[in-house]
């Protein structure tokens, strides 16, 4: 219980301006970001969903085989619509579907030529712009983790507080956990 009022007496029950407008911001970064991705998927003669599905089977965790379960999961589609996204990449020549050797109902998508070349091209162009642009992403980030690291303007009046109540229990102003698990 004392954890948890630790814990909510740290966070402000009250979001502040700085908050919607670092919330807003971080927002706008990702929707650019996401965009301007989109924007250079089709350049490259890709749709955008079909660029994240070459970069999921490519950016794969170590361990992790590229099923279609794996798959959909990590672009939060359903199964059906990540057949249909493989399908049209099967059928353009940017991917292949194979077997699973110990399990032949498992379905293993893998990267053909084609698909790596024209993932690289997308890829690069992405890495370029987040190296151009990415400090701005990261500084609405900071901002919001700033903000609730930092203590608001009201911290020294509700730790007086705190303080006094403590006192009146007879726990004394800088009672630790313990003290207060053993009274």
């Amino acid at each position: 219980m004392y954890i948890v009022l630790r814990y909510t007496l740290k966070v402000s029950a009250r979001i502040t301006t700085e908050e919607f407008r670092a919330l807003a911001e971080f927002r706008y970064r990702i929707r650019h970001f996401l965009s301007e991705g989109d924007a250079a998927a089709r350049a490259a003669g890709l749709e955008p969903q079909q660029y994240l599905l070459l970069l999921m089977i490519r950016g794969l965790p170590g361990g992790q085989d590229a099923t279609i379960r794996t798959l959909a999961e990590r672009l939060a589609l359903k199964h059906h619509s990540v057949v249909e996204l493989i399908d049209r990449l099967e059928a353009h020549g940017y991917v292949r579907r194979t077997r699973g050797h110990s399990d032949r109902r498992r379905v293993l998508v893998s990267l053909l030529p084609r698909g790596q070349r024209k993932l690289e091209d997308v890829a690069r162009q992405r890495i370029n712009e987040l190296r151009a642009h990415g400090h701005e992403l990261v500084q609405a980030i900071d901002q919001l983790l700033d903000r609730a690291e930092r203590p608001d303007s009201n911290s020294g009046a509700r730790e007086s507080a705190r303080n006094q109540r403590r006192e009146k229990r007879g726990r004394g102003a800088t009672g630790d956990m313990e003290t207060k698990v053993a009274h």
